[in-house]
């Protein structure tokens, strides 16, 4: 490569890096970390070649990542350093070699400890006279973010050390592997977007600004290094390990003192061979010297220590046989087809199932039932199809097809326009159980006080009820037993439950939770239909002169409303004595008819629900952009772009006051 291709690629290399470390510590990797590493030691060896090249923002001369907003920011005493990485052990004979050198001219003995690089995320803790003050993330090395009270929420972490030191360690905050699994497992069941991997899981838990949602997180914490010690020095870096773990500290579990580089190769190459039995997720193996003394002499660079590399293992594929495809019902009525593989064993862990994401999916890798298939696993944790054999096809392979039914509860299957998933149709579907009630039971819906999800859930895990209409089967005695001396709960609850047969029918519609059907779609069918009756006879043609319903929700209702467990439920419903039939006002004030308003900024005296429910009250609508069409910004303290938006295109701007000149 001569001055100028190198000169292309460190142009192109630099962003390319920059964009996937800051992806990386944002907690969305984009690319495996093998892809990764390799386009790093690419632009290190063109730096290398040309040092003429290395640029100031080149990632090569960054450690970390910037700080989040709103965490405060912590300078670290030591520099929490990264590590510099090698792919052979041809290199790590080469580290070796400069460690022996080193070692010789100060007549030091060298040894090393070989430990497990956790995938995780950096952090340090300090303790003064023995209590845990504070703990922050890596951050750029040099300064973190302020994590302490996300920190304590970990319960492997001591507040209090058995002897009041004043010392700072570092480690890696992690999720178990099979903590992970379930935390995955947990949101596709609710369709929520998956975590790449354990890193990132554990990365985005311990970064949340609310210490309610850490806390709900399964994070873990192995400590690796002593940063600062004021009250007990240290002659080897073994020693310090064996101290920590006195002291009540959870340090980390694979820590092997080797007597020379061959015994340190064998370590890194047995915990490779163990990766199946190791409870967490690793992405190397670290050498160290062993030394502090000997360490101190070595030095650092400014991103680096010099005294340690992390050897990379390469991401293992295995080839085995995809035997079948399920179809899995998520707690939305996602249907998400699964493969069943013959197992096999992928980075240390038994793989006998994995997602196939969706129909599109499928069909774009031409995945068939019989194929040999290669699995690896994403960020070493995520089994993923990445490539099918189709040369050791049989033609007895057969093409897969979604379902036209439910295979929980029979209900038609639709697949949207624009939409990659299909879904179920079923109000009844025990898969859609917990989050239907959720729904059914909200504030915008039915409003049944005290129905939260623990109390659904437990509902539910008791047998109490099976779809939604048990919940009006409920006795005073059946909610009582859900609670220690609950008598006076379970009667509030009865009477919340009892309240909500009055209901509105817009609030019904909405609780419904037929697709794309929203509160305000709600209110505009059961202004127009007027009973539940008229709405469930509605034509599809009908439905769509709507200006606010449209093809698409038209066709969504349609299909809803002839689903017999659709019928089957409102016919229960209307048995226990659920209300039907929407409000009528017969003084009816249309004054905003015709208008529509876009909120921005706060209000003083109207939250922007309450603002909006007025405006519709007065036959006006509400919309979330500002265009021509807008009748009236209403604009609130610290509006933003909607106000400017609003000036360009000489909307009519009114202020609180104004509006309620406007109601009175």
């Amino acid at each position: 490569m001569d001055f100028e291709q190198a000169k292309k690629r460190v142009e192109e290399l630099v962003p390319l890096l920059k964009y996937y470390t800051q992806t990386y510590f944002d907690d969305k990797q984009v690319v495996s970390d093998y892809e990764y590493d390799m386009l790093m030691k690419e632009l290190k060896g063109i730096e290398k070649d040309f040092p003429e090249l290395i640029r100031e923002d080149s990632p090569t001369q960054r450690v970390g990542s910037s700080i989040k907003k709103g965490f405060a920011k912590v300078t670290h005493e030591v520099p929490l350093q990264s590590l510099q990485d090698v792919f052979s052990f041809e290199e790590v004979r080469d580290f070796d070699e400069r460690m022996k050198k080193i070692a010789k001219e100060n007549n030091t003995k060298l040894d090393y400890v070989v430990e497990t690089k956790i995938d995780g995320l950096s952090a340090a803790l300090e303790y003064k006279n023995g209590v845990l003050v504070r703990g922050a993330t890596r951050g750029n090395g040099t300064v973190g973010e302020d994590v302490t009270e996300n920190l304590k929420t970990i319960k492997t972490i001591p507040k209090k050390l058995k002897e009041p030191l004043d010392i700072t360690v570092r480690g890696e905050v992690f999720i178990s592997k099979d903590d992970f699994e379930k935390l995955n497992a947990d949101r596709l069941m609710d369709e929520e977007e998956q975590f790449a991997n354990a890193r990132n899981a554990a990365a985005g838990s311990l970064r949340q600004l609310d210490s309610k949602i850490t806390a709900k997180r399964p994070l873990d914490m192995y400590i690796f290094n002593v940063q600062k010690s004021d009250t007990v020095h240290f002659t080897t870096h073994y020693e310090s390990l064996l101290y920590l773990e006195n002291l009540g500290f959870n340090v980390n579990p694979v820590k092997i003192l080797c007597k020379d580089i061959d015994e340190a190769i064998a370590a890194i190459e047995k915990i490779g061979q163990d990766r199946e039995k190791i409870s967490f997720g690793i992405d190397g193996a670290v050498v160290k010297v062993n030394d502090l003394e000997l360490r101190e002499k070595i030095g650092t660079t400014y991103k680096t220590p010099k005294w340690a590399v992390a050897y990379k293992y390469p991401p293992e594929k295995k080839e085995t046989k995809l035997k079948e495809i399920i179809c899995q019902v998520g707690r939305t009525g996602a249907i998400t087809p699964m493969a069943i593989l013959e197992p096999v064993v992928v980075a240390g862990s038994k793989i006998s199932k994995t997602t196939l994401h969706n129909e599109d999916f499928i069909k774009q890798k031409d995945i068939r039932i019989g194929d040999t298939v290669v699995i690896q696993k994403a960020g070493d944790v995520i089994p993923e199809v990445v490539e099918v054999k189709k040369d050791k096809r049989t033609g007895k392979e057969k093409k897969f097809k979604m379902p036209k039914t439910c295979p929980v509860c029979g209900a038609q299957v639709v697949r949207e326009a624009g939409e990659a998933a299909y879904y179920c149709n079923g109000i009844e579907c025990p898969a859609k159980l917990y989050r239907g009630i959720i729904h059914f039971a909200s504030r915008e819906a039915m409003d049944i006080t005290g129905l939260g999800d623990a109390i659904i859930e437990e509902l539910i895990n008791r047998g109490l009820i099976s779809n939604i209409t048990d919940l009006y089967k409920l006795t005073l005695e059946d909610v009582a037993s859900l609670k220690k001396n609950g008598k006076k709960f379970a009667q509030n609850l009865i009477n919340a439950i009892e309240e909500s047969k009055h209901r509105d029918l817009y609030r019904l519609i909405n609780a419904l939770g037929i697709r794309y059907v929203g509160v305000k779609t709600a209110k505009v069918l059961a202004k127009t239909y007027g009973t539940m009756d008229n709405l469930m006879g509605a034509s599809y043609e009908s439905l769509c002169i709507r200006e606010e319903v449209g093809k698409i929700i038209a066709e969504s209702i349609y299909n809803f409303f002839r689903e017999e467990q659709t019928i089957d439920l409102i016919n229960k419903l209307k048995g226990y004595g659920v209300n039907m039939e929407a409000e009528v006002n017969e003084e009816m004030d249309d004054r905003f008819a015709g208008q529509t308003f876009v909120l921005t900024g706060t209000l003083e005296k109207y939250s922007r629900d309450e603002a909006s429910e007025i405006i519709e009250n007065f036959g006006g609508k509400t919309s979330g952009t500002v265009s021509k069409k807008t009748t009236y910004v209403l604009a609130g303290e610290a509006a933003g772009s909607k106000l400017k938006k609003a000036q360009d295109l000489g909307v009519k701007i009114i202020t609180e006051q104004e509006f309620e000149e406007m109601i009175k």
